[in-house]
């Protein structure tokens, strides 16, 4: 365990409260959580060790998330379990090959994935307002399973930032849900991400467990709020979510790497 200040721990247990509801809501929680880890750990932690507690936190969130959700809304469970299974596979290759990543490396990556979903969403206004009255096929069942599962589940294990909303944009896409019943399916993919991922960076001793655990409960915290609220917003309240989350993130990170 590094040494942490008092107020740099209070810090990451808020950022990791409100990256729990954002994260429910509509995904990417760790585009706002993975920063501020890097930011608050002190310069010589690995940068291996802030991705590892990141998953640490938010597989415990996500999985919050992911009951409330399953409770409250049809969701198709069986197609979900397969995608993650994917995603599981996916995570803990992705996570194998992270160890040698840096911190300089990590943020403009992140920032250009940042723009790349707002610029998607922006330039389709309809997207996921409404789902498909027709079940998905079973060539859109094995593409998401494709794509989602081991594309965006390699991407979880080796950067993670903003999986949740990738997961979200491309069950919509592909599956044709809405943005609401695509958030609850994409939060049990991603609890399966995360338990890949976090297994081979705890298998490499990348976490800190102390710091994680109690960041685990604000994360928990906000993702069970953050479902009940996007349960009863709809889907343009998603929306509205996910574009103020990327353009806030984007200006903040532009700041930190070329202002600050």
């Amino acid at each position: 365990m590094p040494d942490i200040s008092l107020t740099t721990v209070v810090v990451l247990c808020l950022a990791a409260l409100a990256a729990g509801w954002i994260d429910a809501v509509v995904g990417g929680g760790g585009l706002l959580l993975l920063p501020a880890l890097l930011l608050g750990l002190p310069g010589s932690t690995p940068a291996a060790h802030a991705l590892g507690t990141n998953k640490a936190v938010a597989i415990v969130g996500t999985t919050g998330a992911a009951v409330t959700y399953v409770r409250k809304t049809p969701v198709d469970v069986r197609t979900a379990v397969r995608i993650g299974l994917a995603a599981l596979a996916g995570s803990m290759g992705g996570a194998f090959f992270a160890a040698g990543m840096s911190t300089e490396v990590l943020k403009p990556v992140i920032m250009v994935v940042l723009l790349a979903v707002a610029a998607f969403v922006i330039l389709r206004p309809a997207f996921g307002t409404a789902p498909s009255a027709e079940p998905a096929s079973p060539k859109r069942i094995l593409a998401a399973i494709g794509l989602a599962g081991l594309g965006i589940g390699f991407y979880d294990g080796l950067i993670g930032p903003g999986t949740g909303t990738f997961l979200v944009l491309a069950l919509t896409a592909v599956l044709h849900l809405d943005l609401v019943s695509a958030s609850a399916t994409a939060k049990i993919v991603n609890c399966c991400t995360n338990a890949g991922a976090l297994a081979m960076f705890a298998w490499q001793g990348a976490v800190l467990w102390q710091l994680a655990g109690l960041m685990a409960l604000f994360n928990l915290a906000g993702g069970m709020f953050g479902a009940r609220t996007a349960l009863k917003k709809g889907s343009g309240f998603v929306r509205i979510v996910l574009l103020t989350t990327v353009f806030g993130l984007v200006v903040k990170m532009a700041y930190e790497q070329w202002v600050a």
